[in-house]
């Protein structure tokens, strides 16, 4: 394999080519074909975007060539998993597996669908999106809107079986609708797609932390019901390892009760974390609801990560979620203790290069440093 960091000039024109989508997303399509609709029209017509190009394959090739780069400093193993390079895109945009073959082409190193749910799920009435440009941060209230797992978790294995680097994860939640019932219902929802995703992707993640449903967050809630949770859950043979999505706005004793629980059961990393509900020192209008992503979320992650680490680093893998908008954020992430790093608000803000920029720059940061690969980094200031 020729990496692009290796050839003069392939390394010259992603170069170019990156500083001019950049130019170009900020200077043009952002302020004249993004931001001049309402963020939920933008959405749709950004997943619809993604739907007609992935089938056009010449232009799939002229994004790979010119926007992906690739360094061998940026590839590593985690979890038994190979990864281009360390960076994902995070559950909560392609709900539905839209944006795969766009992903995998730009030079994402992984890719986490959904969060998906057993049933179809509407999710929460409109509107979904509120932008908060001052904050670098969007007010997100969808309520796990998805097609249901069975449609989902099958886009998504045969996204994965035909990438050319891109690994797959599924995001599984419990379903936001009128059909939520006790605890058990709960929990049989989970394993419903836990059955339906085991061994068809490369990773799973569990998400136990959505901010935007009616029935709350209840696994959360109560250590004792995590438990319940992945009781059952341990019963379903799966052979990719398994994630946790966390809560960002949990005291640390209770948080560490969690990852207690979570210790003793068939998981091998959290994701840290979810949306940040505390509005503290934020000017937001009283009616928008949801929860925070981008800015918002930066340094309070930065904090969790470091701390998960420092006491369970020799027992999760920890993927890194929240602010990440340029290398050194995602930078300090790692040296806090994240093997992964994803993100979805900084390519609402910056647009689709932003994956190249991250990439470049982290490689430039961990040469610069001394390091031989990005692994070598993982927790070195925790």
């Amino acid at each position: 394999m020729t990496y692009v960091s290796e050839s003069f000039w392939h390394d010259a024109v992603n170069k170019a080519t990156t500083d001019l989508f950049t130019f170009g997303y900020k200077n043009i399509v952002k302020p004249h074909f993004v931001f001049n609709h309402t963020p939920d029209v933008a959405h749709d017509q950004m997943i619809e975007f993604c739907r007609i190009t992935k089938r056009i394959p010449p232009l799939m090739w002229l994004l790979r060539t010119m926007l992906d780069y690739t360094d061998p400093v940026l590839e590593t193993n985690v979890m038994g998993v190979d990864f281009a390079n360390p960076f994902g895109l995070s559950a909560g945009l392609d709900k539905n597996c839209d944006m795969t073959v766009l992903m995998d082409n730009a030079g994402f190193g992984f890719e986490t669908v959904g969060s998906t749910t057993a049933r179809p799920c509407a999710g929460n009435p409109k509107p979904w999106f509120h932008r908060l440009p001052e904050y670098d941060s969007m007010m997100v209230h969808v309520g796990l809107a998805n097609d249901g797992s069975e449609k989902v978790i099958d886009r998504a294995e045969q996204a994965w079986t035909h990438a050319k680097s891109l690994q797959v994860s599924v995001s599984i939640a419990r379903t936001n609708d009128e059909l939520c019932g006790d605890l058990d219902e709960g929990i049989e929802d989970y394993c419903t797609s836990m059955r339906r995703v085991a061994g068809r992707t490369a990773m799973v993640e569990v998400n136990v932390s959505c901010p935007n449903t009616h029935v709350g967050e209840p696994f959360t809630a109560d250590p004792n019901a995590l438990d319940r949770l992945f009781t059952e859950l341990d019963k379903i043979e799966r052979p990719q390892p398994t994630l946790v999505k966390m809560p960002l706005n949990k005291p640390w004793g209770e948080f560490k009760e969690l990852l207690d629980v979570l210790a003793e059961h068939n998981v091998q990393g959290v994701s840290i974390a979810n949306l940040n509900k505390d509005r503290t020192g934020l000017e937001i209008p009283r009616d928008w609801e949801g929860g925070l992503s981008g800015g918002p979320c930066t340094v309070a992650s930065e904090e969790r990560i470091a701390q998960v680490y420092r006491e369970y680093g020799d027992r999760f893998v920890i993927a890194g979620i929240g602010g990440v908008f340029t290398p050194q954020q995602a930078y300090r992430k790692i040296r806090n203790g994240s093997s992964l790093v994803m993100f979805i608000s900084s390519l609402m803000y910056r647009g689709p290069q932003q994956i190249t920029v991250l990439k470049r720059g982290l490689a430039d940061l961990l040469k610069r440093d001394g390091f031989e690969h990005v692994s070598d980094a993982v927790g070195i200031d925790a």
